[in-house]
């Protein structure tokens, strides 16, 4: 523990993660035939959150397009805080989401990863959670040199959506954890919400000008000029 702490407390002095949001998010793959019992399980663990954690987590399950089945995400307030020898005890002892390693619940886990990242103020987190069911997904990889590219890209895209009267994604960037570096949540209430009102392209074309790009049918090529690598799911919110 006193190893782990001691990392913690390096990362805490070397990372500048100013006034950011912080969230933890696992990703989660079921053992084959085993789904719908980790999802009973990790529900139950919400359930009984407020022994343990300080904000609800929210449990997401994939319906296409990526290697994971679920993925759960909760705010957290601050690194030093989060990983205190207090507050990590006091998560494992509850026997609740944070299992301790060999725990039973790994017998129907086949793939696990965890990442700390920066994102949206935590009311308006919670405001989208509670408010909406479908949610598009998309986690990115930067090339070499190109990771402050990339984030500017989905910040000037969200701007984009500002002009087309398109609600904006929230943008997740990673603190420490994963290989990727960023993954964004677009909040819907439906598939014909997903789908969006019509936009003449007239419009469309503007609003990507105005918000950086040199139009609106350059902004995939763009991001994609980025890239190493990309995943993307639409997921459901599991109550």
């Amino acid at each position: 523990m006193r190893k782990v702490l001691f990392i913690i407390a390096t990362l805490v002095a070397t990372i500048s993660i100013a006034q950011d949001q912080l969230y933890k998010v696992s990703l989660l793959r079921a053992k084959p035939g085993e789904l719908l019992n980790l999802i009973d399980q990790i529900n139950e663990d919400i359930s009984k959150y407020e022994t343990y954690l300080e904000n609800k987590p929210y449990l997401l399950r994939h319906s296409q397009g990526d290697h994971w089945d679920l993925m759960l995400i909760y705010p957290i307030d601050k690194i030093n805080s989060y990983f205190s020898e207090n507050q990590a005890s006091k998560r494992i002892d509850s026997k609740t989401i944070e299992k301790a390693y060999g725990d039973p619940i790994f017998n129907i886990i086949s793939f696990q990863e965890e990442a700390i990242v920066t994102g949206p103020p935590i009311n308006d987190f919670i405001d989208s959670f509670e408010k909406y069911d479908l949610f598009h997904i998309e986690i990115f990889t930067a090339l070499a040199g190109k990771q402050s590219e990339l984030l500017e890209q989905r910040l000037a895209e969200n701007q984009f959506y500002a002009g087309i009267e398109h609600r904006p994604n929230f943008i997740f960037t990673r603190v420490f954890g994963p290989s990727w570096d960023n993954f964004t949540i677009g909040f819907y209430e439906d598939m014909h919400d997903f789908a969006g009102p019509e936009v003449s392209f007239e419009k469309e074309d503007q609003a990507a000008r105005d918000a950086g790009f040199e139009g609106v049918n350059f902004i995939g090529s763009y991001l994609r000029s980025l890239l190493a690598g990309h995943h993307d799911t639409l997921a459901w919110k599991i109550d």
